[in-house]
């Protein structure tokens, strides 16, 4: 039997017959599309594989972020205030640092997680909101983490430093629109960078 209207057709001959795609859905008018959550699950899967092996195990147990950046390291940064632990950790122990003897002002936040850098592509800690890319640092797995919408605020630098531990540095925006995104992210990777050979020294 053949129904016909407004609705598209449909045609049964003694039962049901379902066709279901894979990594597709239906509008309404029938046509095939992309089903952007599996293909999202899939790019960012992609994403984690085209991370660079790990050359070393450097645990973060036991370690303050505070002390991850030296004096030299806190000058090229140009922080002019004492590091400090912030006052709401933001999943795990967090240093804040500043620089806001001139304009513009900007911070970071060092914070040492326990979780895999992968996580942040394939894991419960990724989030569609925001752009995570591959890329290495100081020849670490890692990833560079920001939003694209709105004035440029803030990007993160992911560093997988041993199996279920993750580096990060975030660099923030104080004064608004003082920075382009690319310039954050650029600071948060050096900031990185400078955080990773300390920890290198320790190990």
């Amino acid at each position: 039997m053949v129904y016909t209207g407004r609705r598209p057709r449909v045609l049964v001959t003694g039962g049901v017959l379902t066709l279901a795609l894979a990594g597709c859905a239906t509008d309404t008018g029938g046509q095939a599309f992309p089903d952007e959550p599996a293909l999202a699950s899939v790019t960012q899967g992609a994403k984690a594989s085209a991370l660079p092996a790990r050359p070393a195990e450097l645990s973060l147990q036991g370690v303050d972020p505070c002390a991850l950046l030296t004096d030299p390291q806190l000058d090229q940064l140009k922080i002019n205030s004492k590091p400090r632990a912030a006052a709401e950790p933001i999943d795990g122990p967090t240093c804040v640092l500043d620089s806001d003897a001139a304009q513009p002002f900007h911070s970071y936040y060092v914070r040492t997680i326990t979780a895999d850098v992968d996580e942040w592509f394939t894991g419960k800690r990724r989030k569609n909101s925001m752009t995570t890319e591959p890329t290495a640092v100081g020849g670490f797995p890692a990833l560079k983490n920001h939003r694209d919408a709105g004035t440029p605020g803030d990007c993160e630098t992911l560093v997988g430093v041993a199996q279920g531990q993750t580096l990060a540095v975030r660099a923030v925006a104080v004064t608004a629109g003082a920075f382009t995104m690319p310039r954050l992210c650029e600071m948060s990777a050096q900031a990185a960078d400078s955080a990773l050979q300390t920890l290198k020294a320790r190990n």
